[in-house]
């Protein structure tokens, strides 16, 4: 009798706990870098709640998952570290350390090469990756504030930007050498390729323009009008759409990209720098560097439905149901 009473009592408190467990597991994680706290926020992407912070090295500006999708990688920059975590969860898986100044990270689509842009240090690292560990293939200097990082789809080529130089340089990745280097508009920030692996577009953040460069003439063909501070690039996931952030004029500009055209505006306070998509291409989560939030975007009607407080600084944003990246 006493054991029956045990085991019935055992199930009445434990089933309902493990109910009770299941969203928060299956729960859509969104990751945020909060780049003056020096710490990852984790949000729940349904309820908009913070479920954790986590201290990582000083500065985590960017981040992007692997080619397996199995980590995600927070770049801190001045801490010198990569930090991986769980795509799904957000927690820590490992660290690795010795990676000098990595602002913004990229792999070539070929994932034959990691690149890690030295803002502070003038220079590019360029790491072969075999899935698990980084081997340095070369350093490059380059003129001053290498920032962000663009692939031809082939791999034969890495385009960096230099916001200290007002330049973009092409990397031939089979030699590791700057192929060329071409001046551009003031602070040139942020930088896409086309779907059609035609032109590179270029945020010029010291101005109010997209950049338009035939890549293999190295020509500037078009300014797209934009708004103050134009800054980074989100494609929508359709081999169309992009958006840009304006981080001064507090826009979000839509820009067709087989027409090269801008063709909406988004108004978002505070500064919006990073954005992620989710997979329905219906909802829009944007950082907001100046006021400490991230703010949720009803994409169909263009409208902020959310604002949700953060860390100082807030820069890069991820969650695992995300769309895709043309």
């Amino acid at each position: 009798m006493f054991r029956s009473f045990t085991c019935a009592t055992l199930r009445a408190i434990v089933f309902p706990l493990l109910l009770a467990a299941v969203p928060a597991a299956q729960a859509n994680v969104v990751v945020v870098l909060n780049s003056r706290d020096a710490t990852v926020q984790l949000l729940d992407q349904s309820t908009h709640k913070s479920l954790e912070t986590i201290a990582v090295g000083k500065e985590p500006h960017h981040l992007m998952s692997t080619p397996d999708n199995k980590s995600l990688i927070v770049a801190a920059a001045v801490g010198n570290e990569l930090v991986f975590l769980d795509p799904k969860t957000g927690q820590v898986q490992r660290r690795v350390k010795d990676i000098l100044d990595p602002y913004q990270i990229g792999f070539s689509p070929d994932q034959k090469w990691f690149i890690a842009t030295s803002l502070r240090l003038d220079r590019i690292d360029l790491y072969k990756y075999d899935g698990k560990d980084f081997k340095l293939g070369k350093r490059i200097p380059l003129p001053k504030l290498p920032s962000h990082i663009a692939f031809d789809a082939k791999s034969t080529m890495a385009f960096i930007t230099q916001q200290g130089s007002d330049q973009v340089s092409a990397i031939d990745l089979a030699t590791q050498t700057v192929k060329w280097t071409m001046s551009v508009g003031k602070l040139p920030a942020g930088i896409t390729m086309t779907p059609d692996d035609k032109y590179l577009l270029v945020g010029i953040m010291g101005k109010d323009y997209v950049e338009v460069i035939d890549w293999r003439t190295q020509k500037s063909v078009k300014r797209i009008k934009a708004g103050a501070g134009t800054h980074n690039f989100r494609a929508q996931g359709d081999n169309r759409l992009t958006y840009v952030s304006n981080r001064v004029s507090n826009t979000i500009n839509i820009i067709d990209q087989k027409t090269l055209e801008n063709v909406g505006t988004i108004n978002v306070p505070g500064g919006p720098d990073c954005m992620e998509i989710t997979d329905d291409g219906k909802t829009m989560w944007v950082t907001l560097r100046w006021i400490k939030k991230v703010a949720v975007i009803d994409l169909p009607s263009r409208k902020v439905v959310k604002m949700i407080p953060v860390g100082r600084s807030p820069h890069g944003v991820f969650f695992a149901n995300s769309s895709a990246r043309m």
